[in-house]
Protein backbone atom coordinates (compact mmCIF):
# COMPACT_ATOMS: atom_id res chain seq x y z
CA UNK A 1 0.00 0.00 0.00
CA UNK A 2 1.53 3.45 -1.09
CA UNK A 3 2.30 5.98 1.70
CA UNK A 4 -0.93 8.18 0.28
CA UNK A 5 -3.55 5.31 1.13
CA UNK A 6 -2.63 5.47 4.55
CA UNK A 7 -5.19 6.63 6.84
CA UNK A 8 -3.94 9.46 8.33
CA UNK A 9 -2.75 10.74 5.41
CA UNK A 10 -6.35 10.61 3.69
CA UNK A 11 -7.56 12.93 7.24
CA UNK A 12 -4.52 15.27 6.43
CA UNK A 13 -6.09 15.69 2.59
CA UNK A 14 -9.52 16.24 4.16
CA UNK A 15 -8.39 18.43 6.41
CA UNK A 16 -6.67 20.69 4.11
CA UNK A 17 -9.67 20.36 1.51
CA UNK A 18 -11.95 21.78 4.28
CA UNK A 19 -9.01 24.36 5.00
CA UNK A 20 -9.26 25.69 1.38
CA UNK A 21 -12.71 25.63 1.55
CA UNK A 22 -12.89 27.93 4.25
CA UNK A 23 -14.67 31.51 3.70
CA UNK A 24 -13.30 34.63 4.73
CA UNK A 25 -15.66 35.39 7.88
CA UNK A 26 -14.34 34.48 11.64
CA UNK A 27 -13.73 30.88 12.55
CA UNK A 28 -16.09 30.04 15.44
CA UNK A 29 -15.54 26.68 17.70
CA UNK A 30 -19.05 25.81 19.84
CA UNK A 31 -18.57 23.19 22.43
CA UNK A 32 -21.42 22.17 24.06
CA UNK A 33 -23.12 20.38 27.38
CA UNK A 34 -25.72 18.35 25.46
CA UNK A 35 -24.99 16.16 23.08
CA UNK A 36 -27.97 16.65 20.56
CA UNK A 37 -30.68 19.18 21.77
CA UNK A 38 -27.72 22.14 21.43
CA UNK A 39 -25.22 20.72 18.70
CA UNK A 40 -28.73 20.14 16.43
CA UNK A 41 -30.24 23.35 16.89
CA UNK A 42 -26.74 25.36 16.41
CA UNK A 43 -26.33 23.47 13.37
CA UNK A 44 -29.32 23.97 11.98
CA UNK A 45 -28.71 27.68 12.25
CA UNK A 46 -25.56 27.05 10.55
CA UNK A 47 -27.07 24.79 7.61
CA UNK A 48 -29.75 28.09 7.36
CA UNK A 49 -27.66 30.86 7.34
CA UNK A 50 -25.20 28.55 4.40
CA UNK A 51 -22.21 29.42 7.24
CA UNK A 52 -19.02 27.11 6.19
CA UNK A 53 -18.10 23.86 8.18
CA UNK A 54 -14.61 25.34 8.16
CA UNK A 55 -15.55 28.04 9.90
CA UNK A 56 -18.62 27.37 12.46
CA UNK A 57 -17.45 24.51 14.02
CA UNK A 58 -20.07 22.31 16.81
CA UNK A 59 -18.74 19.44 18.99
CA UNK A 60 -20.41 17.95 22.26
CA UNK A 61 -18.02 18.22 24.79
CA UNK A 62 -15.98 14.86 24.97
CA UNK A 63 -14.74 15.08 28.71
CA UNK A 64 -18.32 14.64 30.21
CA UNK A 65 -21.47 17.14 30.72
CA UNK A 66 -19.90 19.16 33.64
CA UNK A 67 -19.42 22.67 33.10
CA UNK A 68 -16.02 22.62 33.78
CA UNK A 69 -15.48 19.61 31.48
CA UNK A 70 -16.89 21.26 28.94
CA UNK A 71 -14.89 24.60 29.10
CA UNK A 72 -11.51 22.30 29.82
CA UNK A 73 -12.49 20.23 26.84
CA UNK A 74 -13.29 23.60 24.48
CA UNK A 75 -9.97 24.67 25.30
CA UNK A 76 -8.46 21.31 24.43
CA UNK A 77 -9.98 21.05 21.40
CA UNK A 78 -9.07 24.42 20.32
CA UNK A 79 -5.15 23.64 21.84
CA UNK A 80 -5.04 20.36 20.45
CA UNK A 81 -7.44 20.16 17.62
CA UNK A 82 -8.72 16.46 16.37
CA UNK A 83 -7.21 14.72 13.21
CA UNK A 84 -10.16 12.38 13.31
CA UNK A 85 -12.92 15.90 13.20
CA UNK A 86 -10.24 17.53 10.53
CA UNK A 87 -9.34 20.51 13.54
CA UNK A 88 -6.36 21.94 13.30
CA UNK A 89 -4.83 23.07 16.35
CA UNK A 90 -5.10 26.30 17.34
CA UNK A 91 -7.46 27.20 13.92
CA UNK A 92 -9.82 29.36 15.29
CA UNK A 93 -10.91 33.25 16.28
CA UNK A 94 -13.60 32.56 19.06
CA UNK A 95 -14.67 29.52 21.06
CA UNK A 96 -17.97 29.53 22.68
CA UNK A 97 -18.52 26.50 25.67
CA UNK A 98 -22.36 26.24 25.66
CA UNK A 99 -23.92 24.88 29.06
CA UNK A 100 -27.02 25.26 31.57
CA UNK A 101 -27.08 25.43 35.69
CA UNK A 102 -28.94 22.81 36.04
CA UNK A 103 -27.71 21.76 39.19
CA UNK A 104 -23.90 21.39 38.39
CA UNK A 105 -21.21 21.94 41.55
CA UNK A 106 -19.26 23.03 38.79
CA UNK A 107 -21.18 25.92 37.56
CA UNK A 108 -19.67 28.63 38.61
CA UNK A 109 -15.69 27.37 38.20
CA UNK A 110 -16.49 26.77 34.60
CA UNK A 111 -17.96 30.46 34.46
CA UNK A 112 -14.45 31.78 36.26
CA UNK A 113 -12.14 29.13 34.11
CA UNK A 114 -13.94 30.40 30.86
CA UNK A 115 -13.66 34.33 31.61
CA UNK A 116 -9.33 33.67 32.68
CA UNK A 117 -9.09 31.97 29.10
CA UNK A 118 -10.65 34.93 27.16
CA UNK A 119 -8.43 36.66 25.13
CA UNK A 120 -5.42 34.48 26.53
CA UNK A 121 -4.63 32.26 23.86
CA UNK A 122 -3.10 32.55 20.58
CA UNK A 123 -4.59 31.12 16.67
CA UNK A 124 -2.36 30.42 14.04
CA UNK A 125 -2.24 33.55 13.25
CA UNK A 126 -0.80 34.59 16.47
CA UNK A 127 -4.37 37.04 17.29
CA UNK A 128 -5.62 36.45 20.49
CA UNK A 129 -8.90 34.50 21.00
CA UNK A 130 -11.98 35.27 22.46
CA UNK A 131 -13.49 32.80 24.98
CA UNK A 132 -17.06 32.80 26.25
CA UNK A 133 -19.24 30.86 28.31
CA UNK A 134 -22.53 30.19 26.60
CA UNK A 135 -24.41 29.26 30.36
CA UNK A 136 -28.31 29.22 30.88
CA UNK A 137 -30.19 29.18 34.23
CA UNK A 138 -31.75 27.22 34.95
CA UNK A 139 -31.42 25.43 30.85
CA UNK A 140 -31.27 25.88 27.14
CA UNK A 141 -34.92 25.29 26.92
CA UNK A 142 -35.39 28.67 28.38
CA UNK A 143 -34.16 29.90 25.31
CA UNK A 144 -36.56 28.31 23.41
CA UNK A 145 -39.51 29.51 25.92
CA UNK A 146 -38.59 33.29 25.54
CA UNK A 147 -39.88 32.88 22.05
CA UNK A 148 -43.44 32.19 23.62
CA UNK A 149 -42.73 33.98 26.90
CA UNK A 150 -41.32 36.74 28.87
CA UNK A 151 -39.79 34.91 31.86
CA UNK A 152 -38.71 37.41 34.23
CA UNK A 153 -38.51 35.23 38.18
CA UNK A 154 -36.83 32.56 38.96
CA UNK A 155 -38.02 28.68 37.49
CA UNK A 156 -37.31 25.39 37.28
CA UNK A 157 -36.16 23.51 34.50
CA UNK A 158 -38.91 20.79 34.86
CA UNK A 159 -41.38 23.66 34.80
CA UNK A 160 -39.28 25.39 31.67
CA UNK A 161 -40.03 22.26 29.96
CA UNK A 162 -43.87 21.73 31.10
CA UNK A 163 -44.66 25.56 29.51
CA UNK A 164 -42.14 24.63 26.41
CA UNK A 165 -44.47 21.57 25.89
CA UNK A 166 -47.60 23.87 25.37
CA UNK A 167 -46.12 25.98 22.96
CA UNK A 168 -43.91 23.10 20.88
CA UNK A 169 -46.20 19.80 21.40
CA UNK A 170 -43.81 16.97 21.20
CA UNK A 171 -40.75 18.12 22.38
CA UNK A 172 -38.22 16.59 23.93
CA UNK A 173 -34.31 16.52 24.52
CA UNK A 174 -32.40 15.03 21.62
CA UNK A 175 -34.92 16.58 19.12
CA UNK A 176 -34.47 18.38 15.95
CA UNK A 177 -36.13 21.12 14.41
CA UNK A 178 -36.10 23.73 17.31
CA UNK A 179 -34.21 26.28 14.97
CA UNK A 180 -37.08 25.87 12.26
CA UNK A 181 -39.77 26.18 14.63
CA UNK A 182 -38.67 29.00 16.40
CA UNK A 183 -36.88 31.29 13.92
CA UNK A 184 -40.00 33.26 13.06
CA UNK A 185 -39.79 34.69 16.52
CA UNK A 186 -36.61 34.77 17.10
CA UNK A 187 -36.85 38.81 17.35
CA UNK A 188 -38.72 38.85 20.77
CA UNK A 189 -37.10 36.11 22.38
CA UNK A 190 -33.57 37.62 21.75
CA UNK A 191 -35.29 41.12 23.26
CA UNK A 192 -36.78 39.15 25.96
CA UNK A 193 -33.18 37.71 26.71
CA UNK A 194 -31.62 41.33 26.53
CA UNK A 195 -34.26 42.49 28.78
CA UNK A 196 -33.05 39.37 31.27
CA UNK A 197 -29.58 40.24 30.41
CA UNK A 198 -29.86 43.33 31.31
CA UNK A 199 -31.22 42.65 35.50
CA UNK A 200 -29.22 39.88 35.64
CA UNK A 201 -26.15 37.51 34.93
CA UNK A 202 -24.80 34.29 34.58
CA UNK A 203 -23.60 34.53 38.41
CA UNK A 204 -26.92 36.00 39.61
CA UNK A 205 -28.34 32.30 40.13
CA UNK A 206 -31.69 31.08 40.49
CA UNK A 207 -32.67 34.47 38.35
CA UNK A 208 -33.96 33.09 34.47
CA UNK A 209 -30.79 33.95 32.23
CA UNK A 210 -29.58 33.01 29.31
CA UNK A 211 -26.28 33.82 26.95
CA UNK A 212 -27.47 32.08 24.13
CA UNK A 213 -29.19 35.48 22.12
CA UNK A 214 -25.65 36.53 22.05
CA UNK A 215 -24.41 33.67 20.04
CA UNK A 216 -27.07 33.05 17.87
CA UNK A 217 -26.95 36.80 16.91
CA UNK A 218 -23.34 35.95 15.93
CA UNK A 219 -24.13 33.08 13.68
CA UNK A 220 -27.31 34.70 12.34
CA UNK A 221 -25.56 37.98 10.91
CA UNK A 222 -21.53 36.58 10.67
CA UNK A 223 -21.96 36.76 6.58
CA UNK A 224 -23.50 40.10 6.41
Amino acid sequence: MGRDNQPKDRQLRRKAAKEARRASYARILIVTEGSKTEPLYLEEIRATHQLHSANVEVQPGQLGTAPIQVVRYAQQLFEEGDLHKGIRPKSFDQIYAVFDRDDHGSYFNALNLAQSLDAKLRNDDRQLVGFRAIASIPSFELWLLLHYADIQAPIHRDEVMRRLKQHIPGYEKGMGGAFVTTRDKLEIATQRAQTLAARFNAYTDPEPFTALHELVTLLTTLRA
